[in-house]
Order: C-alpha cells, then sequence, then structure tokens
C-alpha cells in the first residue's frame, strides 16, 4: 500500500503497519504485542498519539489513529513501532505500509474480512479485530470515530462471511499447524502430542487435533492453571513447563503457541532429547509469533520442524479454491466502506452546514431589515413577498455547496474545511 493515494476525510485515518506478506518472522516477533504487553504498548503508543488501536496477529501488527494531518500521525505510528520494536528506522522502514482515510478504512474492512489473512477466509481474524477495539477500550485509547471504524470493519467482515461462501469450510493457522504435522508423520491417531500454549491458539489447536482423532495429548503452559483448565476439557494431561524435557521425550509431535516474547524451547534442550530418543524423529510446529522455539532447533538430526512461514505454502491450495469468492467480498467491504465514508462526511458536515445556514440567514434578515425601512410604503403582503424572495435566493444559492458537503466523499477536496475557510465560518463562531 506504499504510495496509496489520499481520500481525504477529516478527522484523518492513518494506519501503518507490517504484514506476514513482505516481513521476516524475525521483524514481525520484534512487533508483536503479547497479551502480557498490551497495556505496555498502549502506554508507550500515548507518547506519539492521544488515540489509537494496535491490530497485533500472528500475520500482522498494524496501528490505527485519527488526526487532522494525517502525514504527522504517520511519523508518530512511525516512532512508535520504532520504539516498541527497538527496530532502527533504516532497518524497519522498508517492511511498513501505509495508507490513509477511505483507503485506510477499506483496509481494515478488508482484513476483518478475512481478505488479507495468510489462510484467505479464516474466521480468527475477525475475532481479533474485535479484541483490538476493546483493548483499547480498556486503555482509554479510543474515541467515537475510531469506535465507529473498528465497528464498521467489523459489521464488513460479518457480511462478507454471511452473504459469501469465503470462509466455508474455512480452515485457521491452528488447523493448517495439524496439517503440517500430519504431513511429516503421516497417521497421527497414535501419536503422542505435546501442546505448548494454553492461550486462544492453544485451543483452537487442540480442537484440530481432536477432530483428526488424537487422544494422548499433553498440555503445558507458563500458567499451570491455564493448563490445568484445558487439560480438564480435553480429558487430557496437563504439566508444569518446567517438566518440559521429559515431556519432549515422549513426544511425537510438539505444537507450540505461548505468546512468550522469549524462546521458550532453546536447541540445547532439544539437542539432549534427540540424543535419548533413538532415532525416534520429532515434528515440531511453532505458530508462535515471536517464535516459542530456538531456529537453530531444526537443524538437529530427527528433527522436522516447522514455523508459521511454512503454514503459506500449505494455504496456497486453500487461496486458489477460495478466489471465486473474492470478487464479491471485495465488492461488499466497497459497498460498505461508501456507506461509511458517506454517514462519516454527513457526520461531519452537519455543524459546517449549520454554521454557513446561520450565517446566510444572518446576512438575509439584516439586509431585509435595512431594504424594508427605505421602502416604508409597501403593504404586509408586499412585505411578505420580498421576504420569501430574499429566502428563495439564500436557499437556492446554498444548495450546490450544502450538496458537495453531504456528498459521498469521491472527489479530491476537503468540502467542510473548504466552506469554513471561504466564508470564515470558524471565525464568525467565535464572534
Amino acid at each position: 500500500m506504499k504510495g496509496d493515494s489520499v481520500d481525504l476525510m477529516s478527522p484523518r485515518i492513518s494506519v501503518v503497519g507490517v504484514n506476514y506478506s513482505n516481513t521476516p518472522l524475525t521483524i514481525r516477533g520484534m512487533l508483536s504485542v503479547p497479551e502480557s504487553r498490551k497495556q505496555e504498548a498502549f502506554a508507550c503508543l500515548r507518547n506519539y498519539a492521544p488515540k489509537g488501536v494496535v491490530l497485533a496477529t500472528c500475520n500482522r501488527t498494524e496501528v490505527y489513529v485519527l488526526d487532522d494531518d494525517a502525514y504527522s500521525a504517520a511519523a508518530g505510528i512511525r516512532r512508535f513501532l520504532y520504539d516498541w520494536s527497538g527496530i532502527s528506522e533504516v532497518e524497519l522502514e522498508p517492511y511498513l505500509y501505509s495508507s490513509h482515510d477511505v483507503t485506510a478504512a477499506r483496509h481494515l474492512a478488508r482484513a476483518a474480512s478475512g481478505l488479507y489473512s495468510m489462510i484467505i477466509g479464516e474466521y480468527e481474524i475477525l475475532g481479533q479485530v474485535r479484541q483490538a477495539l476493546e483493548d483499547a477500550e480498556e486503555a482509554d485509547m479510543v474515541n467515537l470515530e475510531l469506535r465507529s471504524l473498528f465497528q464498521h470493519a467489523i459489521r464488513t467482515g460479518r457480511r462478507v462471511r454471511d452473504e459469501t461462501e469465503i470462509s466455508k469450510n474455512a480452515l485457521s493457522v491452528s488447523s493448517v499447524a495439524v496439517d503440517l504435522a500430519t504431513r511429516a508423520i503421516g497417521d497421527i491417531h497414535n501419536c503422542r502430542v505435546l501442546l505448548l500454549g494454553a492461550g486462544e491458539a492453544g485451543k483452537l489447536v487442540a480442537r484440530a487435533l481432536r477432530e483428526r482423532g488424537v487422544s494422548q495429548m499433553t498440555v503445558s503452559s507458563r500458567s499451570l492453571s491455564s493448563a490445568q483448565e484445558l487439560a480438564a476439557d480435553l480429558g487430557a494431561e496437563s504439566v508444569r513447563i518446567e517438566d518440559l524435557r521429559c515431556q519432549i521425550e515422549a513426544a511425537d509431535i510438539m505444537i507450540t503457541c505461548t505468546g512468550a516474547p522469549h524462546y521458550v524451547v532453546y536447541t540445547e534442550l532439544v539437542d539432549v532429547v534427540m540424543g535419548s530418543r533413538a532415532e525416534r524423529p520429532l515434528v515440531i510446529v511453532d505458530i508462535a509469533v515471536p517464535r516459542d522455539v530456538e531456529p537453530q532447533v531444526r537443524e538437529i538430526n530427527g528433527v522436522f520442524m516447522y514455523d508459521i512461514d511454512d503454514l503459506d505454502h500449505l494455504s496456497e491450495a486453500n487461496r486458489s479454491a477460495r478466489q471465486k469468492e473474492v470478487d464479491r467480498a471485495m465488492q461488499i467491504v466497497d459497498e460498505e466502506t461508501g456507506k461509511f465514508v458517506s454517514r462519516w462526511q454527513e457526520l461531519e458536515a452537519k455543524p459546517v452546514i449549520s454554521a454557513l445556514s446561520q450565517m446566510a440567514e444572518g446576512v438575509r434578515q439584516h439586509q431585509l431589515e435595512m431594504s424594508l425601512k427605505k421602502l416604508p410604503s409597501l403593504s404586509p403582503e408586499e412585505q411578505d413577498v420580498v421576504e420569501a424572495m430574499t429566502k428563495a435566493i439564500v436557499s437556492k444559492i446554498l444548495h450546490s455547496p450544502i450538496q458537495c458537503l453531504k456528498a459521498d466523499g469521491n472527489r479530491d477536496e476537503d468540502y467542510a474545511r473548504l466552506v469554513s475557510e471561504l466564508f470564515a465560518l470558524d471565525e464568525r463562531g467565535s464572534e
């Protein structure tokens, strides 16, 4: 989206971010916002923007803010991303994309509809967009306009799923992770699976494993209570994360999704474990961002390791199968975005229309009063005719400007601001 043309609205929407399509996993990991650090992220963002929403998933980190100066807002988001990730401007800038106003609103709606997902049409992103809004609300970083923007995206995402088949039998990151393990090992019914992570992603993986017929499952997490809760739901075993060594030794497959800000499984540990497995292979699928498993683990003999970028290859067939629905989904997004912009601009135009009408009416009444004083011989009926005539003239003159102010936003000018400046409405309002 670099270099997008700007469609003007007021206040101005800006989004800056990265996603899986052009940004290495290492960079995405440094930009990620784990559950445990969300409020810390908002505290950092507050240094650069008074209000804003952070949409952080395994495939993207995007920040949405509103400001009268869109380019200043985008610069602030960039500084936040440099600060939060610890990545220098020179290193991070090539991966950043940005857009503004209508283009930004359309981008968010497409994302919520699953059109920008690694797995086209996946359901998880809609919940993640909703959660991003709730997190920002909790941090007191949302105003009416931002709330309206995200509600528009959520509403659009629901409509896309209701009116197209883009999500019919849709895969998810979690189910594709299980598919990767199945491809590597074959029949997994009798395999022993270690699930490392008991958050939302862990629950989705567990569900996918159960659907594939896995019965031997062990759950571990940084939070023992969370592991115990998920294990109880599954009828599985839960273990302390400190006991990983013996659990990895027993496992055929390990799927990790902890959301930890650092590695949880290190090369040294896996190397020791593999030395005691009598050449029995170990399949590791790491879908965490940032990574749970140290990358060098994949170099150990007997280890078949995959990370979230490997899921992209498996999802190609999913993309092709759903391509027919993408065009229809895009049409729905464009329709809903047009409605959103129209509502937004009408709302923004109301104070200007009111001020313009009041200004014109004031001028009309003043000039009418002066004219009638010079025409004392007019009868009351004739005075009414003159007044009606002046009202008609004012109405005719204001018709085009008001219609432009109410227009749907497909234009190159910010009419509300232009009309305010031309008629000095701000100055008149302060008199």
